[in-house]
């Protein structure tokens, strides 16, 4: 066996960052006097028990890499799943490769297989992974984001900023639904920098019964309130996740959807703005009122722009700290950069204990982060329906009655949060 031989393997979906966590960790592994391999698609090959799918890495190679989005190793979401036959393969893989010390760049899914591959490799593969994803759902510690968010927030603001000169220009409302899979981080950093009309994510709904026409009414109660003020334009950002909240038969109408190896319903699939597009274009119609409305989605686009400087220096500072606990002797942690300094957390506090997988954060709604985004929205309040003079203008756009508005549309109001006074 070649000994110090370091691999750096990328799982999961694509994230701005992974480059520059590639490039600083191959330096400083080199620089440490380390044989440096990329392990290339992420567990695909080793699954299949190919350990030939690898490629030498070096600091000529990689010491500019980290200005580029993408993977410079490729990336794919394939991975053991909790099957320790399949993670046994990954292992054997590994060593067939002659590696030792491996560097694990993903999100939970990926984590998780490195935390597995940790527990069965019996010492003879050490492992750090580096936590990456543009959802920010790792419950990373002190709410530090994870690399990519903030990259894919600033694009998406880019964008957003654009539609929401269309949508004045044109008259128009856009539905733009973001990635992010349960948790609304993604959604709420882009809507509330934006100045978004409005922000749903699946967080604000728990302990509600959320169906299809809940979630029209809500998006058409907004419309109607910013028509009642004279603006028949908006946009709101809608976090792909609220799928997940929506009842199987619900969704019998999309058809079928498909899942990656962790049973996740590939949501970038489930054409969700397109769903509440057409349902609200006939809830207003069936108040008599014509509003164009587009949907897009932003998720793709946004998971290999260029990142912005605040992650090409957290990842940079991630990949030399991941290769300085492997030199220090650590092992079988997530590195984490907290204060500023380099911080290994042991995969027994980032693993759930039933689950076997990474533990998620989502978005607390309770904080002042959250209610001072929703006081800027424009959507059905309850004081909307006491207010006489607002009610009447709701009404009025509505071309009802105000009694008819508020049996059809107050319901949307009863989960809304109580916005603490230091807020008011």
């Amino acid at each position: 066996m070649v000994p110090g031989r370091l691999a750096l393997l990328v799982g999961g979906g694509p994230a701005p960052g992974i480059n520059s966590v590639i490039g600083a960790a191959t330096i400083r592994a080199c620089l440490s006097g380390f044989e440096v391999i990329g392990v290339t698609d992420g567990f695909r090959h080793l699954l299949r028990g190919d350990s030939t799918a690898w490629v030498p890495l070096g600091i000529p190679e990689t010491g500019r890499i980290h200005f580029r989005g993408g993977s410079h190793l490729g990336i794919s979401r394939d991975g053991p799943g909790g099957d320790t036959a399949k993670v046994d393969r990954i292992v054997a893989g590994l060593r067939a490769m002659d590696v030792d010390k491996l560097v694990v760049i993903g999100g939970d899914g990926t984590g998780s297989a490195a935390a597995a591959i940790h527990a069965r490799s019996g010492g003879a593969v050490r492992t750090i992974h580096v936590p990456k994803t543009i959802d920010n759902d790792l419950d990373l510690p002190d709410d530090a984001p994870t690399f990519g968010y903030q990259s894919a927030r600033h694009h998406g603001v880019e964008i957003a900023r654009s539609l929401m000169v269309d949508a004045k220009t044109t008259s128009r409302w856009f539905f733009a639904v973001t990635m992010g899979r349960k948790a609304g981080h993604l959604a709420l950093g882009i809507g509330k920098s934006v100045g978004a009309t409005l922000t749903l994510i699946p967080e604000e709904f728990a302990g509600t019964r959320v169906t299809l026409n809940l979630l029209v009414d809500v998006l058409a109660g907004a419309v109607l309130k910013r028509l009642a003020h004279g603006r028949r334009d908006g946009i709101a950002v809608l976090a792909e996740g609220l799928v997940t909240l929506l009842d199987p038969e619900e969704l019998a109408c999309i058809g079928a959807v498909s899942r990656d190896a962790y049973g996740r319903v590939h949501l970038g699939e489930v054409p969700l703005g397109d769903l509440l597009k057409r349902r609200v274009e006939a809830r207003l119609a069936s108040f008599g009122v014509t509003t164009p409305i587009v949907s897009k989605t932003f998720g793709y686009e946004l998971r290999c722009v260029d990142p912005v400087p605040f992650d090409m220096e957290l990842t940079r500072d991630l990949g030399y700290g991941a290769v300085k606990l492997l030199t220090d002797g650590v092992d079988g942690a997530t590195v984490s950069l907290q204060r500023g300094r380099v911080t290994a957390i042991p995969y027994s506090e980032m693993i759930d204990p039933e689950t076997r997988r990474m533990r998620l954060r989502v978005v607390d709604v309770t904080s002042h982060r959250y209610l001072i985004a929703r006081t800027y929205m424009i959507r059905l309040r309850p004081e909307d329906f006491t207010d006489r003079a607002e009610l009447a203008r709701l009404a009025r756009a509505a071309n009802t009655t105000p009694d008819v508005v508020t049996r059809q549309l107050e319901h949307v109001t009863r989960a809304h949060p109580r916005v603490p006074s230091l807020l008011t």
